[in-house]
């Protein structure tokens, strides 16, 4: 899950960044670095918020799992040296990076990014032909390997949950039929066999392979896994009074988002796996009311429209810790499948 979704110039901190990342100034008003602090910068991408960070004065972790994002926040590192640390590895891995060490900012751009996106070596969108790979840290099974080894009712269940595709079925079945043939190894490929199974419609504004891919790309890189484990870790990272600042692009990843800072901050029931246990401690402090791009940002960005911002405050409590910690996400079956036995 890599940062900076935004495409517009802009001549910051350090020197010109080539992608301003979405809702930029609501993430600092939310996170309200200033000097003397600690941010992470949990999906570094092209640098748009460590520099804005730095800009404010306060210290940077900048954390990405992609080689090339890393590459980049390695030699902006140099630049800053001593204020900012670049470290390759998951943000879910954040507690684990620290070492013990508390900060009092965590912020997470989830989703691919549109470097990504608009690098066709990579794989992950159809509008140039590319290899079928979608990993964003270049390990573990692709996109072909998931496309050409999964049963088609294990397709199936991965584009129907992760892509919300009504003809997940129709897709999956159309996939195990044309890889008998020979396997798919190219994105054009991919989206010319999935499009025909799917079909459009009059009212439909997005291309028919567009939710499949969607849902490989989530797969392939456990996005809804990765982001449940980042924000159990913002917990444990974070001082009293911390903030946590999270933007997502698609209502799975916001879902998770909002149904955490919920459970961390509004009074439940015991936990159902203790039930006569005293009630949970509330971590959080949270308006849990998402915050949308501004006409003239989606005006410049179109890909700023599906952006929604949420962010909280931890407090004193002591973090969840138990069989409950993660009950929050309500990640699907399918979001642990393995490839290896396919």
């Amino acid at each position: 899950m890599m940062g900076d979704h935004g495409t517009a110039e802009a001549a910051t901190v350090g020197g010109p960044v080539s992608h301003v990342p979405v809702l930029l100034g609501e993430v600092l008003e939310a996170l309200r670095p200033k000097a003397g602090e600690t941010v992470i910068d949990g999906t570094f991408g092209a640098g748009g918020y460590t520099r804005a960070i730095l800009g404010r004065g306060a210290d940077v972790f900048a954390i990405d799992r992609d080689p090339s994002a890393f590459a980049t926040a390695s030699r902006m590192a140099s630049v800053f040296e001593g204020r900012m640390r670049a470290v390759h590895a998951r943000f879910g891995d954040m507690d684990e990076v620290l070492d013990g060490e508390k900060v009092d900012g965590v912020v997470l751009d989830v989703g691919v990014s549109s470097m990504q996106i608009d690098q066709a070596e990579r794989g992950f969108s159809f509008a140039k032909d590319g290899p079928l790979d979608m990993r964003m840290s270049g390990e573990g099974p692709s996109a072909a390997d998931v496309v050409n080894r999964l049963k088609s009712g294990d397709l199936a269940r991965i584009f129907n949950f992760l892509g919300e595709e009504r003809h997940a079925g129709r897709a999956a079945r159309a996939i195990e039929a044309r890889r008998a043939e020979r396997p798919f190894e190219r994105t054009l490929d991919l989206a010319e066999v999935v499009g025909r199974a799917v079909g459009r419609s009059p009212t439909d504004r997005i291309d028919p392979a567009t939710r499949v891919f969607q849902a490989l790309r989530i797969y392939v890189n456990d996005e809804l896994g990765e982001l449940a484990r980042a924000l159990v870790a913002a917990e444990r990272v974070l001082k009293p009074e911390g903030r946590l600042v999270v933007v997502s692009f698609h209502s799975l990843e916001d879902r998770i988002v909002k149904r955490f800072l919920r459970d961390r901050s509004e009074m439940a029931s015991t936990s159902r796996h203790l039930p006569d246990a005293p009630a949970r401690p509330l971590t959080f402090e949270s308006r849990n009311k998402a915050i949308a791009a501004g006409d003239a940002e989606t005006s410049a960005n179109p890909r700023a429209r599906s952006a929604k911002l949420r962010f909280g405050r931890r407090t004193g409590a002591p973090m969840r810790v138990g069989p409950d910690a993660l009950d929050f996400a309500a990640l699907p079956t399918i979001a642990h499948l393995s490839t290896a036995g396919a």
